[in-house]
C-alpha cells in the first residue's frame, strides 16, 4: 500500500510541490524514483531502463474476499470446459440466458404474463424450476401463480395426487392454482366431506375436468350433495365430467347416487364398494336417466394407468412430493423408541404401521359396479366384444379375472407399507 500510494504520489508530483527524492525498496534494493530539486545529486543513475513492475509482481483480487453467492453469480455468466490436452477453457453466455437465469431468479416479482410467448415462457418456468423457485412457502406460490393465469393447461393438464395426502396438505394453495386440468386423480387420500380441495372442485378454475377419480377418499352423501350442487342448481362446475371413480367409499348410498343424475355428459362411473342398499334400482336407475349400462368385466378407465402428471410442472410436483418426505426423515426413529418404552413397560400402545385399505369388506359384498355408455366405444375393455362369442372363452377370463382379483386382494389384505414405501412404488 505505501508502494501504491508513493507510485500515485509519484505520478502527480507535478502539480505538487516538491517534497524531496522519493525512495523506493524492490527487491531488497533501494532505487530513486524521483529525485527531488534540492535533494542528493550524487546519487548514480540506473543503467537500466526504470520498470514499474517487475516479472514477479502479482496482485490479489478483491473479489476472492466477497461472499460465495456473489462469487458464484459471476461464474454463472461463464461456461467452463476442458481441452483436450486438459486445459480450462471458459466462454461467455450468450445474453439471452443471462437473462434468462436474472428473471428466474426473481419470477415472483413479475406482475403478469399475460400476452408473453409461450415458447419462452416455457424456457422461464424450467429455469426457475431447476433453481427450484417453485419449492419456496410463499413466493413459489406467487411465482407459480403468475405461470398458471396465463398459460393454464400449458403448465398442468394432468394431475396425479393419488396417496399423495401429504403433499395436499402441505401444497395445498399451490395445487388450487392450477386451471383448466382435464384429469385428477386424488384417490386414496382420504380427504372426507369437509376438505378445502373437494370445495375447490366446484370452482369455474377446474370446470375443465373430464376425469375425475375418488377412490378410498371418506365420501359420503353429504359430500356428492355439495360437490354436484352448482351442476344440479347453475349447470356450472363439472358439467364437462366424462369419467368418475366413487369406488371404495362405504358411506356413498343410494341416496347419494341420485344426485350423480346431474352430470349427463358421464360415459363411465365406477361406484364398487359404495354402501348401496338396492343394487339393482341404482342400475335401473342409471340407465335409464343417464343411459349407464352395467359392465360385467373391469373397465381399463379405471386401472389408473392413464392418469399421470402431465405439463410444465411436472417435475414441480416431484420437487413438492421429495420436500415432504425429507421433512418426514427426522420422524423414522419413532419407532424404535416406541419399540423401547414398550420394552420398559412405560407404554401400552404404540403406532401400528397403516395398512392399506384400498379393497372394503363392502366391495366384496356389492361386486363390481361399473357403468359405460353402449355408444361410447373407448369406455369398456375388448373383452366386452367377445361375450356374444364363444361363452367357454369368456367364461375362462372370468374366472382368470376372478383369481386375479382375489390374489391383488388377498395381498392387499396382508401386506403393510409405510408411506416410503408407497412412494417408491408410485414411482415404478
Amino acid at each position: 500500500q505505501s508502494w501504491s500510494r508513493g507510485m500515485s504520489y509519484c505520478l502527480h508530483s507535478e502539480s505538487h510541490l516538491d517534497a524531496g527524492p522519493i525512495y523506493v525498496r524492490e527487491n531488497g534494493k533501494l532505487h530513486v524514483v524521483n529525485p527531488g530539486a534540492g535533494g542528493v545529486q550524487n546519487v548514480t543513475p540506473k543503467t537500466r531502463p526504470f520498470s514499474l513492475f517487475s516479472r514477479s509482481f502479482s496482485v490479489e483480487l478483491c473479489m476472492n474476499r466477497e461472499d460465495d453467492r456473489a462469487r458464484r453469480q459471476r461464474t454463472d455468466h461463464f461456461i467452463f470446459t476442458y481441452t483436450k490436452e486438459g486445459n480450462l477453457r471458459y466462454s461467455a453466455k450468450s445474453l439471452f440466458s443471462l437473462v434468462l437465469g436474472y428473471i428466474s431468479d426473481n419470477v415472483d416479482h413479475i406482475d403478469s404474463l399475460i400476452g408473453f410467448p409461450e415458447q419462452i415462457a416455457e424456457k422461464l418456468f424450467s429455469a426457475a424450476e431447476a433453481r427450484q423457485k417453485f419449492t419456496e412457502p410463499v413466493t413459489g406460490l406467487r411465482a407459480l401463480q403468475k405461470f398458471t393465469e396465463a398459460y393454464g393447461s400449458l403448465v398442468l393438464c394432468s394431475l396425479c395426487l393419488r396417496n399423495r395426502y401429504l403433499v395436499i396438505s402441505e401444497k395445498l394453495e399451490e395445487i388450487k392454482s392450477f386451471r383448466e386440468l382435464t384429469c385428477l386423480d386424488l384417490s386414496c387420500c382420504k380427504l372426507g366431506d369437509e376438505h378445502e380441495l373437494l370445495e375447490h372442485l366446484t370452482k369455474e378454475a377446474l370446470s375443465s375436468v373430464k376425469r375425475l377419480l375418488l377412490k378410498d377418499n371418506s365420501l359420503s352423501d353429504a359430500g356428492l350433495r355439495r360437490m354436484t350442487a352448482p351442476v344440479r342448481v347453475l349447470k356450472k362446475g363439472l358439467e364437462n365430467l366424462l369419467v368418475l371413480d366413487l369406488s371404495c367409499n362405504p358411506k356413498i348410498t343410494d341416496v347419494g347416487i341420485r344426485y350423480l343424475l346431474s352430470f349427463k355428459k358421464l360415459n363411465c362411473l365406477d361406484i364398487s364398494g359404495t354402501g348401496l342398499k338396492d343394487v339393482d334400482a341404482v342400475i335401473k336407475r342409471l340407465q335409464m336417466q343417464i343411459g349407464l349400462v352395467h359392465s360385467k368385466v373391469p373397465l381399463k378407465e379405471f386401472d389408473h394407468s392413464n392418469c399421470k402428471t402431465e405439463g410444465w410442472a411436472e417435475q414441480t410436483v416431484l420437487q413438492w412430493e421429495q420436500a415432504v418426505m425429507e421433512a418426514m426423515k427426522p420422524q423414522d426413529n419413532l419407532s424404535s423408541r416406541a419399540a423401547a418404552l414398550r420394552f420398559y413397560g412405560k407404554t401400552h400402545r404404540i403406532e401400528e404401521v397403516v395398512k392399506c385399505t384400498l379393497v372394503e369388506p363392502e366391495t366384496k359384498a356389492s361386486g363390481n359396479l361399473q357403468f359405460y355408455k353402449e355408444n361410447v366405444q373407448n369406455c369398456h375393455l375388448p373383452l366386452k366384444k367377445e361375450v356374444a362369442g364363444s361363452h367357454e372363452l369368456k367364461n375362462n377370463k372370468k374366472r382368470a379375472l376372478a383369481e386375479q382379483e382375489r390374489e391383488r386382494t388377498s395381498k392387499q389384505k396382508h401386506l403393510c407399507l409405510t408411506v416410503e414405501d408407497w412412494d417408491l412404488l408410485n414411482t415404478y
